[in-house]
This record gives C-alpha cells, sequence and structure tokens, in this order.
C-alpha cells in the first residue's frame, strides 16, 4: 500500500503489529450476519425461560434454523479475524485475502434464505424483505467501496522486532 493511504488516519488506528485496526463497519455487518448466534446465546444465558426471547424475535423456528445456517460464513470469518496473527498458518492468510468475498458471500447467501423464507415457505412479511434487501445492499456498497477495509485485506500482521 501507498503511504498515503495512510495519510488521514492517526497512530490509534493502529494495532500492535502496526496494521490498520479493522473497519468498524465490518464489525456491524458480522453482527448482521451472526444474529442468530447472538439470539441464541442470549437465549441461553437466560436462566427463566430458553426459548421465549427466540420465540419472541422469530416467531417461526424454522426461519431461526434457517439464520443458524446462514450465519455459518460469519462465523468462519469470525474465526479467520481471531487467528489473523503473525504466527498464522498460510491458510489462515489465504482466507484472510478472500474475506471481502466472503463477507459479500455471507450477506447474499443470507439474503437468499430470507427470500426463500419470504416466497417459498411464508416465513417472513414482505416488509421484513425490503428491510433485508436495503440492509445487504448497504452493507455490499460498504464493503466495496470502504477504503479502510481495502487497506485491511492487503495488510497481514507480521512479527515486530524487539526494541
Amino acid at each position: 500500500m501507498s503511504t498515503n493511504s495512510y495519510a488521514n488516519y492517526l497512530p490509534k488506528h493502529f494495532d500492535n503489529f502496526d496494521c490498520l485496526k479493522l473497519a468498524p463497519g465490518i464489525y456491524f455487518i458480522l453482527l448482521f450476519i451472526l444474529r442468530a448466534y447472538i439470539i441464541w446465546i442470549m437465549s441461553v444465558t437466560n436462566m427463566r425461560d430458553h426459548v421465549g426471547f427466540i420465540q419472541w424475535i422469530y416467531p417461526q423456528t424454522a426461519l431461526f434454523y434457517l439464520n443458524l445456517v446462514s450465519g455459518v460464513i460469519g462465523l468462519f470469518i469470525v474465526l479467520i479475524l481471531s487467528l489473523r496473527r503473525p504466527t498464522a498458518s498460510a491458510w489462515v492468510r489465504i482466507c484472510w485475502k478472500k474475506c471481502k468475498i466472503l463477507l459479500i458471500v455471507a450477506l447474499v447467501f443470507d439474503l437468499l434464505i430470507g427470500v426463500l423464507g419470504a416466497f417459498i415457505w411464508h416465513l417472513q412479511s414482505i416488509t421484513w424483505l425490503l428491510v433485508h434487501c436495503s440492509l445487504v445492499i448497504a452493507a455490499v456498497s460498504y464493503i466495496v467501496t470502504s477504503k479502510r477495509f481495502t487497506i485491511n485485506i492487503a495488510e497481514f500482521p507480521e512479527a515486530l522486532p524487539e526494541k
């Protein structure tokens, strides 16, 4: 990357390996992709009613299970993020370079599950489907146009020399 790519960033924007910290919008996109897992964890930690929270958010349990399936790619991306360090294996480095594509595929797959849920199984309303579609379009456009995320993908942590 050229040095002027980093001109707008302060030292607080860099991590311990002198890599630019991950673009904040990516965390929100991952939260969106992993929403069924987050709701599942919140439901499991509720001591009074383990299923009530899931049923409140997902009145049709089939849609909950479909969203768990669509979140698997998001879980893989979180795994790659957690393994992203100087001592990482070669497969982590390769997968990191494909992270933009993986995020877009995860979003499109999640939308496909929503479309199937709405039109084939009648699990969600058209209104929610339109909101879902607009969120996916916004997220994909953020992934494609984010200069910071492009820098993130180009970098990979390297061990720094000891002082």
